[in-house]
Parts: C-alpha cells; sequence; structure tokens
C-alpha cells in the first residue's frame, strides 16, 4: 500500500518515516497498518493518529505516554485535516531521546511530512 506522501527524518541514528494515507473507514486504516508492519518488521515502534469525521484515535506504541500519538493528532487538528491517517515507523539507532526528544522527533516528521509538495 502506497501513502499519498511520505518523509523521513534521522536524529542520533534513529529513524523516524511519517507516511499519509488519505483514508474512508477502519478497515481501511487495518488494512493499511497490517502492510506496514509486514514492510518494516525490524521497525521498533508504530505510532499513529487518525480522524475521519468524529472518528478519532492516536496511538503512542510502547513509546512514552503522550509523547507519539498525540503529537502526531495535534498536526492533523491544527491543520484541520480529515480522512486521514498518520504514521511514523521508528527505526529505534539505540541512543535514548528522552520524551522531549521524542515529542520534538515525533511532531517535526508529521509537520513535514503534511506540507504543501
Amino acid at each position: 500500500m502506497q501513502p499519498e506522501y511520505s518523509y523521513t527524518y534521522e536524529i542520533k541514528k534513529s529513524k523516524f518515516i511519517g507516511l499519509y494515507f488519505k483514508v474512508n473507514n477502519k478497515n481501511e486504516i487495518d488494512n493499511i497498518l497490517n502492510c506496514i508492519y509486514k514492510e518494516h518488521k525490524k521497525a521498533r515502534h508504530f505510532p499513529y493518529a487518525y480522524k475521519i469525521d468524529t472518528l478519532i484515535k492516536k496511538i503512542d506504541d510502547k513509546e512514552p505516554s503522550g509523547t507519539a500519538g498525540t503529537p502526531i493528532y495535534n498536526v492533523i487538528e491544527r491543520n484541520n485535516l480529515n480522512n486521514c491517517l498518520i504514521i511514523v515507523v521508528r527505526y529505534f539507532g539505540g541512543i535514548k531521546l528522552g520524551s522531549g526528544g521524542l515529542l520534538r522527533a515525533y511532531s517535526k516528521t508529521a509537520n513535514e511530512l503534511i506540507k504543501p509538495r
């Protein structure tokens, strides 16, 4: 499954791959997530957020609470996006970034991902 947009950000040997998909229902999201998990088997974390009208979800995927899913979702809200799914695949580089570093990395990746092309 190909994303509408993608963006890769590297910091302290960790790689953050942002993926933006247009979606219309929960089944599409589940299918996309399954494909991404298979495609990036060696990745450590798969936080994401989506919004389809009033259906909203944000997931940190084993990152410290509020450091991944929330900043991704905040980008969706600030930009008035709808019918979208943003996933940020993280390959851990061995150096811990701390809560602030994670929050900034996920925010930056999501923000860069949706910049006008």
